[in-house]
C-alpha cells in the first residue's frame, strides 16, 4: 500500500507540474531580453513601471530611458512573488528526485554512514545537519556557476532565441529517452570513486564529500530534473540559484531526517520496479515538454515544421502510450513484471487517457483553453471546422482591404482584422478616427497565448477589440529579416535592428521603457497614452474591460 501511495503522490505532483509552470510564467516576463548594463527596464504593472511612465513627457523623441531612485528600489521588491513560485518548483523537483532509482537506494547508505560515525547523540545530530547543509551548498553552488557562465542576459534569451530553443529541445529529448531506459547519463567512474574515497575521512570534510558523492551518483536522475526545472520557466539572474536552493532543500531535509532518525527508514518501501515506473513517467513528461521549445523556434523562424495539429497529435500519442504503460501493457528494459494494476495506478492511467481524449477535438480547431499557453496558435492549423477555404469570417473581412504589411506570416487570433506594423496602423487609425490598441507580443510568449485564449475570447472584450479599437500586434521576437534600407543601430537595445522582432522591441523599449510581453497600450491618434500605465497580464476579464472602456472614454473626450 505504501508503494502505491508514493507512486500516486509523485504522479499527482508531476501531472500538476504544467499548472505550476503556467503560474510561474504568469508572475514573470515571458519574452524579456536583458538590455545593456546602463539601461534599466521595468516590469509590466509594477511600481517602478508606473514611476517610469510618469517621467515620460515626450516619448516619441526620447533616445534613452532612466528610472529614478524610487523606481530602482521598487525593482528589487517586484520579483519576489515569481521567485517564490520558482522556489516551489525546485522543491517539487527535489521531492520527485528522492523517489528516483538513483537516489532512493542511497538512504540506507546514508543511515549506515552516520550510524558508524555517531559517537554521541548530539554529535550525530550535528553531523546530520552539516550533511544537509553540504547538500544545499553543492547544488546552490552549481546554480551560481550556471549564472556566472551564462549570465542574466543569455539566460533571458532562451525564451525567444530560436537556435537555443532547438538546443533545449534536443537536451530534453536526450533526458526523456534516458528516463525511458535507453541509456544512463553518468559522470566518469574515476571521479565518483575519488569522491567516495574522500567521504571515508573523519571530520567535516568527510561529511561534505559524502554529500558530494550523493550529488554525483544521483546525477543521471537529478540532471534531467534540474535541467527541466531551469528551462521550464523563464530565467533571470536569480532563477538558477533559487531553483537549486529549492531542489537541494528538499533532498537535504529528507536525508537529514533519516540521518538523525534512522528508525524512519523502516517505514519506507523496498526499492523495486515502482521506482522505475516513476522514472518512465517523468521521461514521457520530458518528451512532451520538449515540443514547446521546438514550437517556439518554429514560430519565430516560420519553418512550418510543427503546426498545431502535428503538435497535438504527438501529445495525444504520448499520453496514450503512457496510459498503456501504466496499465502494464508495455514493458521497458528496466521494468519488473507487474502482477496486477493497483487502484492508484489505474486512476493515473485513466487521467492520461482523459487528457488524450481532451486533446483530440483540437485536431479540428477546438480552442483547448487548458493548454492554450503551451500549444502552437490556431493560425498554424491547416483545417478548422466552420472555416473552410472560402467562407471563414476572418477571410471575408480581410478581403475588403489591400494586404497589410507582414500579414503573410503573422496572425491575430479570433479573426480580429488588425495590423502588424505600427506606422501602417497609426495611419489607418487617423483615417477612421479610432484609438490604437498596441499588443506587444511574441511567438514564444506563453502569457500572450494565455491572454488571447482566456481574455480576448470573451465576447465583450472581443467586441471592443473588433469594433472600437485598431488592433496592432507587434511581435518582438520574430526573426524575419528587415530590408537593408530599414535596418538601423539601436542605442537603447545596444544592437543592430535587422529583424522585424527587433524593430518592435526597439519601439517598445524607446517609447514605453519596457521589453516585457504581453504589454497592452492604448494610444490616441496623437500617439499619446490614453491610460497610464499600460497593463500586462490581467486574467480578470472585468478589470481588462475597465481598462479598455477607460481608454475609449478618454479618446472620446479629445
Amino acid at each position: 500500500m505504501k508503494k502505491v501511495l508514493l507512486l500516486l503522490l509523485m504522479a499527482a505532483m508531476f501531472i500538476a507540474l504544467p499548472a505550476v509552470k503556467s503560474y510561474a510564467l504568469v508572475t514573470q516576463d515571458t519574452t524579456a531580453t536583458a538590455p545593456p548594463d546602463d539601461i534599466v527596464f521595468t516590469e509590466v504593472g509594477s511600481a517602478q513601471d508606473s514611476a517610469a511612465n510618469s517621467l515620460v513627457k515626450d516619448s516619441v523623441k526620447k533616445d534613452t530611458v532612466k528610472v529614478d531612485k524610487a523606481a530602482a528600489v521598487a525593482k528589487d521588491a517586484a520579483p519576489k512573488q515569481s521567485l517564490w513560485v520558482t522556489f516551489g518548483l525546485g522543491l517539487l523537483a527535489g521531492i520527485a528526485a528522492f523517489f528516483l532509482p538513483c537516489i532512493f537506494p542511497m538512504v540506507p547508505l546514508t543511515v549506515g554512514f552516520f550510524t558508524k560515525r555517531a559517537e554521541s547523540r548530539a554529535k550525530g545530530i550535528r553531523s546530520a545537519i552539516i550533511y544537509g547543509l553540504s547538500i544545499i551548498v553543492i547544488y546552490v553552488g552549481l546554480g551560481v556557476i550556471i549564472t556566472l557562465i551564462w549570465g542574466a542576459s543569455a539566460l533571458n534569451e532562451i525564451s525567444t532565441d530560436g537556435f537555443f530553443n532547438i538546443f533545449i529541445f534536443l537536451i530534453l529529448i536526450v533526458f526523456g529517452v534516458s528516463f525511458l531506459g535507453a541509456f544512463e547519463i553518468t559522470l566518469p567512474s574515476s571521479f565518483v570513486n575519488k569522491l567516495d574515497a574522500k567521504s571515508d575521512s573523519k571530520g567535516l570534510s568527510g561529511i561534505f564529500f559524502m554529500a558530494a558523492t550523493l550529488a554525483v551518483v544521483s546525477f543521471s536522475c537529478t540532471g534531467p530534473l534540474i535541467g527541466t526545472s531551469l528551462v521550464a520557466i523563464n530565467t533571470d539572474l536569480l532563477t538558477p540559484v533559487v531553483v537549486m536552493f529549492g531542489f537541494s532543500l528538499s533532498l537535504a531535509v529528507i536525508f537529514t531526517l533519516f540521518a538523525i532518525f534512522p528508525s524512519l527508514m523502516t517505514g519506507l518501501p523496498k526499492s523495486g520496479g515502482w521506482l522505475n515506473s516513476i522514472k518512465v513517467f517523468l521521461g514521457f513528461l520530458e518528451l512532451g515538454l520538449s515540443l514547446k521549445f521546438l514550437s517556439t523556434a518554429d514560430l519565430a523562424y516560420h519553418w512550418g515544421i510543427l503546426d498545431r495539429e502535428i503538435f497535438l497529435a504527438i501529445w495525444i500519442v504520448l499520453a496514450l502510450i503512457l496510459g498503456v504503460y501504466l496499465l502494464g501493457k508495455i514493458k521497458f528494459s528496466h521494468d519488473s513484471d507487474l502482477p496486477y494494476v493497483s487502484v492508484p495506478r489505474l486512476f493515473i492511467a485513466t487521467a492520461t487517457f482523459v487528457f488524450a481524449i481532451y486533446l483530440i477535438p483540437g485536431l479540428w480547431g477546438a480552442p483547448l483553453k487548458a493548454v492554450s499557453a503551451l500549444v502552437p496558435p490556431l493560425s498554424t492549423q491547416d483545417f478548422i471546422i466552420g472555416q473552410d477555404s472560402g467562407s471563414g469570417a476572418g477571410q471575408s473581412t480581410a478581403s475588403n482591404h489591400p494586404k497589410r504589411k507582414y500579414a503573410d506570416f503573422l496572425h491575430i487570433p479570433h479573426n480580429i482584422d488588425g495590423f502588424f506594423d505600427y506606422e501602417e496602423a497609426l495611419a489607418y487609425a487617423r483615417e477612421v478616427k479610432k484609438p490604437l490598441f498596441l499588443d506587444f507580443t511574441g511567438h514564444g510568449c506563453v502569457n500572450c497565448r494565455e491572454m488571447e485564449a482566456r481574455v480576448w475570447s470573451d465576447p465583450r472584450v472581443l467586441k471592443r477589440l473588433k469594433e472600437d479599437y485598431i488592433v496592432v500586434s507587434l511581435y518582438t521576437d520574430d526573426k524575419t529579416d528587415l530590408p537593408v534600407a530599414e535596418q538601423f543601430e539601436s542605442k537603447i537595445l545596444g544592437t543592430k535592428v535587422n529583424t522585424v522582432g527587433k524593430k518592435f522591441k526597439h519601439l517598445q523599449a524607446e517609447r514605453f521603457n519596457t521589453i516585457s510581453q504581453p504589454y497592452y497600450v492604448l494610444l490616441g491618434t496623437d500617439e499619446k497614452e490614453l491610460v497610464s500605465p499600460p497593463i500586462g497580464v490581467e486574467f480578470d476579464i472585468d478589470k481588462y474591460l475597465q481598462y479598455l472602456d477607460k481608454g475609449l472614454s478618454k479618446f472620446a473626450k479629445k
